[in-house]
């Protein structure tokens, strides 16, 4: 550990930013596991529902610097695509 101050501080914070981090990435995970779950179930409304939630969760963590932007937008493109694959 530091010995001085707001090294120690910087450790703490650090710490929680990293926990709060991982939360937010593993919730948008969590979503996007939600929509391919109901495209492989075959269900449009559930799916489209899931995917209106995984694109808000993604541009949130992405305006929060936690994804890059091109990395978001792939992303969603690419729900959006098996979204509208469904038949």
């Amino acid at each position: 550990m530091a010995n001085i101050k707001s090294a120690k501080k910087r450790v703490l914070t650090s710490a929680k930013r990293a926990e709060r981090n991982k939360a937010q990435k593993s919730a948008v995970k969590t979503y996007i596991k939600k929509v391919y779950a109901a495209i492989d179930a075959n269900d449009k409304a559930a799916a489209g529902e899931a995917l209106k939630a995984a694109i808000s969760q993604m541009e949130k963590a992405g305006s929060k610097g936690l994804f890059h932007k091109g990395t978001v937008s792939r992303k969603v493109s690419r729900l959006t695509k098996a979204v509208n694959k469904i038949g």
